[in-house]
């Protein structure tokens, strides 16, 4: 059915034609059932998305997850941005959030509150009002929105909840420091920082849809399985042969995932890992790995669905 249809006069007929009346144990798990498609786990390369020129590459899964508009998973949209030095991209997608993460260069981004400077590794988020990326030198973001969230309900953002909100990569780097030499690190399931903005008290997330996390993983280890229902868009910040991560359905007696599919880190790749899906990561290389996973999990620990569990 397209927007026109939705539009008709109403009629007796118009008044039925899309109802239904299910019987329930058929239609109470239309993720079971195969009628909401699952989300995949899909690893996305860099070389496949940089573009050599000015622009804006989404990571789309919208044919996987069976809907009209991009997306890379059900609420989020990730994507490759590239602008070359002395260049602009203009960016304003119908959304709440965007989060940048800067791969490569320097410049700055133009909003309606100002101009906000930013340098590599450095961490912005955008209320998603129109903004112009002006580069200095040649430069690269990944970048994370929510636009699919407001596709799927149909709605435009009407206000910003939050001001633009920069992290420096000297303050994302020392704070991990400082997270890794707390003698009790190596017993915590990630040695990782949250990045949390203060207009969000109760989810304690960057925005009020976006959970972003700086984490490493270092050499020898591996970080035992946990899971969650929010969607994770993983960027692989340093990786090397000998990492990896593993995801599965479900676990064994021994807390080791069942069947993983194995997901061998890349730097500057991106892969997704379902809802619901155990996942773990390790380093049989000889340095250390960074990782940005972006998760909808505001969203989801506003609902109290986030349900994490470790194993």
């Amino acid at each position: 059915m397209n927007a026109q249809e939705t539009q008709e006069p109403l009629s007796e007929e118009r008044l039925e034609t899309d109802s239904l009346l299910l019987e329930y144990s058929r239609a109470a798990d239309p993720i079971g059932s195969g009628a909401t498609p699952n989300v995949p786990v899909k690893q996305f390369l860099p070389e496949a998305y940089f573009l050599g020129k000015t622009g804006l590459a989404s990571l789309d899964l919208s044919g996987e997850l069976g809907v009209s508009y991009p997306a890379t998973s059900p609420s989020l949209l990730a994507g490759f941005a590239e602008i070359r030095g002395g260049e602009r991209l203009a960016t304003s997608p119908e959304a709440t959030s965007q989060l940048f993460y800067v791969i490569d260069g320097s410049g700055a981004t133009e909003t309606e509150r100002g101009s906000l400077p930013w340098r590599k590794g450095d961490i912005f988020v955008l209320p998603s009002a129109p903004a112009v990326h002006r580069a200095e030198s040649d430069a690269r973001l990944y970048v994370v929105d929510d636009s699919p969230l407001l596709a799927y309900l149909g709605v435009t953002r009407s206000k910003s909840r939050f001001a633009p909100l920069r992290f420096r990569a000297e303050a994302i780097r020392q704070a991990l420091a400082e997270a890794e030499a707390d003698p009790e690190a190596a017993r915590r399931s990630r040695v990782s920082v949250l990045l949390a903005n203060r207009r969000f008290p109760q989810t304690l997330t960057v925005t009020h849809s976006l959970w972003a996390m700086f984490g490493i993983i270092r050499p020898g280890t591996r970080q035992k399985p946990h899971r969650h229902q929010s969607v994770a868009l993983d960027f692989v910040v340093e990786g090397r042969p000998g990492v990896y991560t593993r995801v599965g359905r479900e676990l064994q007696a021994d807390g080791s995932i069942r069947d993983p599919v194995r997901v061998d880190w890349v730097s500057h790749s991106a892969f997704v890992t379902p809802p619901g899906y155990w996942h773990e990561h390790g380093n049989a290389s000889d340095g250390p790995a960074y990782i940005l996973p972006i998760q909808d999990a505001g969203l989801h620990t506003y609902l109290r669905t986030l349900d994490i569990r470790f194993s």
